[in-house]
């Protein structure tokens, strides 16, 4: 169904809500009332089937002759082309089942109020003749303001796991574990069938839980039939001994003892809320039923309606459907025939549990299906029950023998006991984690399981040793599963610092913060000041595991020894100075024009006077002019003098006929250009006394 669909102009489909058996429910707008609506659509399959048609139809007939504030009111019912849909009123809150799933067993309080709303709208169905026949959490809607609402009047129900189908005459079809034992064995139903439905979702609210489960539908509607009567533990659950007497109550196999109708029960409810101390209802147990069948065809429920009943209908002839009257005659002759039976029991000693069968035919059911088998078993008119057992050659859930020889004669109503297989023999896991690969493996495969490995980095399990395994230790699981472990490759590497040229307390703290230990070793290197990390014996980028240990060596510095004072002194005069102390001379100038003291150093590093390491350098500021100084008419050997004084190298030397006889020229640069210190400048000289170039 494509969503903005318009059914006769005016039903709009906005959304899906859900999927049923045999309709889909969406929520919607009545575009003429300007109201949110569910619209219920048959599917498609069945709009071609007029019977699944006639239902639709009696669900909304029915459903809206039931205007009650816990009962969903029906709107519209309408057809479009082949589509037939029915407007519904639309409950903004969940379900109860919903509920239920979410939060467990509900509080006291809480359930009677619900079970009491149950009541009421079940009560005023029933005084128009109408039967539910399908009340479970999931037909039970409950708003925002917990208004209790029932749903789904009438609609056949689509077979699943969860409902009970059977195919020959007489048998019913209904929401297994919800379904009361008349139900189930196709009987004629009443308002206390009803009930006894009201009593499963309730005992559900206040436990968390179903009284009855299996693992086949069959399985769970004998359990209605035969098992005793479930009944609450007042000091274990903390459920009020009033309360649970209604429970017991409401889940008596036989119908008449029962309560008369829903609403008894609500005032039953509403006495249990107010006097929670007193049972005022006396707990009976059932004795159980032994057979699983109709005994005879089943009459329709009263109804006072005019319209039949098709909610849940035996599977049976046109026949059954015989007048009230030939009812009663059937009625008579059965109870003279169940008479005589009786009578020649006790006469005869035979096993007359059914007049027409004096013996049944025990069927082989090895290797088929559990459900298929007690399927086979309760149409044969015998009982069944299961045992599950491990098996190494049986698939699951397929019968591996019985108890009764094939094609023996026994008594119907006897019972046959399957012996069903539940797969491969199961072992509880054991707990690996933190053994050895080695022992863990070991261990796992000798106990007949596969085994998968991964690895990851970890810091707190040592290398090949078990952080994890999957499933988790203690869980059950079958003979050859497969265990997933998780192995430890030890920590994570990391790239290694490079630490040299650090200082040593810069060193161990970023050693500490990526996961190294940091071992410094001291040593006296003339070059490198104290404290400084000279070099490392892991190098710097290789990967290393957290926690190892690096070992560094640290410079102590050299011997020590006073720095010798050089302040005033020409160049050359200290530089010898400092390199006989024993220290190297680093050269550095400070231009300062027409300063007296160019030519001189005019501060020096480190001072004079202060220890420095022996060969460590001692940095001398020579205050020079910043240009080139006048040489013109100097001796070769002066202007050399005045250009290093001056912050300049001497460059090459040229000779030229000009000049005073072996006196200089000019410089290239010329005198009083402005040049860096530490510049190269070439000398001009007259060449007296030298070859003419």
């Amino acid at each position: 169904m494509i969503e903005q669909h318009i059914f006769n102009n005016r039903y709009r489909l906005d959304s899906k809500l859900g999927e049923g058996g045999m309709a889909t429910v969406y929520c919607g707008t009545d575009t003429l009332l300007r109201r949110r609506v569910a619209i219920k659509v048959l599917r498609e399959q069945y709009a071609s089937d007029e019977e699944f048609v006639r239902r639709f139809y009696q669900e909304a007939e029915s459903a809206a002759r039931l205007s009650h504030p816990n009962i969903v009111n029906t709107y519209d019912v309408g057809r479009e082309d082949d589509t037939y849909f029915i407007v519904m009123e639309l409950i903004d809150g969940p379900s109860l089942a919903e509920i239920i799933a979410a939060d467990g067993k509900l509080p006291e309080p809480v359930a009677i109020d619900y079970a009491a709303q149950i009541c009421n709208g079940l009560a005023f169905a029933h005084r128009q003749g109408l039967l539910h026949r399908d009340i479970k959490p999931a037909n039970i809607l409950v708003t925002k303001d917990d208004v209790v609402k029932l749903s789904d009047f009438g609609i056949a129900r689509a077979v699943s796991q969860q409902t009970m189908a059977m195919t020959k005459p007489g048998l019913v079809m209904g929401s297994v574990f919800y379904l009361s034992p008349e139900q189930a064995q196709g009987h004629e139903l009443r308002e206390s069938s009803d009930l006894y439905s009201v009593g499963i979702v309730l005992y559900q609210m206040l436990t968390g839980k179903l009284p009855y489960t299996g693992e086949s539908p069959v399985t769970v509607a004998l359990k209605h039939i035969s098992d005793p009567v479930p009944t609450l533990d007042t000091e274990g659950i903390g459920v009020s001994p009033a309360l649970a007497a209604i429970v017991n109550k409401l889940l008596q196999k036989h119908p008449e003892h029962r309560f008369a109708s829903a609403s008894e029960v609500a005032s039953a409810l509403r006495e249990a809320r107010e006097r929670p101390a007193f049972a005022a209802y006396e707990t009976m147990d059932d004795a159980p039923t032994q057979m699983f069948r109709a005994v005879g065809a089943p009459q329709p429920p009263p109804r006072p309606s005019r319209l039949p009943d098709y909610s849940y209908t035996s599977i049976g002839d046109d026949e059954a459907r015989r007048s009230r009257s030939g009812g009663r005659i059937v009625a008579i002759l059965s109870g003279a025939l169940v008479l005589a039976i009786a009578l020649g029991y006790f006469l005869f000693g035979h096993s007359l549990s059914n007049p027409l069968v004096a013996t049944v035919k025990v069927g082989d059911y090895s290797h088929m299906l559990d459900t298929q088998a007690q399927q086979a078993i309760v149409n044969a008119h015998l009982n069944v029950h299961v045992k599950r057992q491990p098996s190494n050659a049986d698939p699951i859930n397929t019968v591996i023998s019985q108890d009764r020889q094939p094609g023996s004669q026994v008594a119907p109503g006897t019972f046959i006991t399957l012996f069903v297989s539940n797969g491969l023999p199961t072992f509880g896991l054991q707990n690996v984690i933190g053994y050895t690969l080695h022992d863990a493996q070991q261990d796992l495969q000798g106990k007949k399981f596969a085994v998968k490995l991964t690895h990851a980095f970890s810091g707190s399990v040592p290398k090949d040793s078990i952080i994890a395994e999957k499933p988790a230790p203690g869980t059950q699981i079958h003979e050859n599963s497969t265990v997933a472990l998780v192995v430890s490759d030890g920590p994570q590497p990391v790239s290694m610092p490079n630490f040299v040229t650090m200082q040593l307390s810069d060193a161990q703290r970023l050693a500490k913060q990526d996961g190294f230990t940091l071992d410094a070793t001291q040593q006296p290197i003339s070059n490198i000041p104290p404290n400084v990390v000279a070099g490392q014996d892991i190098a710097a980028g290789t990967l290393s595991t957290r926690g190892s240990t690096v070992h560094v060596t640290v410079s102590s510095g050299g011997d020590l020894a006073p720095v010798t004072g050089v302040t005033g002194k020409a160049q050359d005069e200290a530089t010898q100075a400092l390199t006989a102390a024993g220290f190297t001379v680093k050269l550095d100038y400070q231009i300062s024009p027409n300063d007296p003291s160019n030519g001189q150093v005019i501060r020096q590093d480190p001072p004079a006077g202060q220890s420095a390491p022996r060969g460590s350098p001692v940095t001398i500021y020579l205050s020079v002019p910043g240009a080139v100084p006048d040489t013109d008419g100097m001796t070769l050997d002066a202007a050399r003098a005045l250009l290093q004084a001056s912050g300049y190298a001497p460059g090459n030397v040229t000779y030229i006929a000009e000049g005073a006889d072996g006196k200089l020229v000019r410089t290239e640069p010329a005198a009083g250009t402005q040049t860096s210190p530490g510049a190269t400048v070439n000398l001009i000289v007259n060449n007296a006394g030298q070859p003419t170039p």
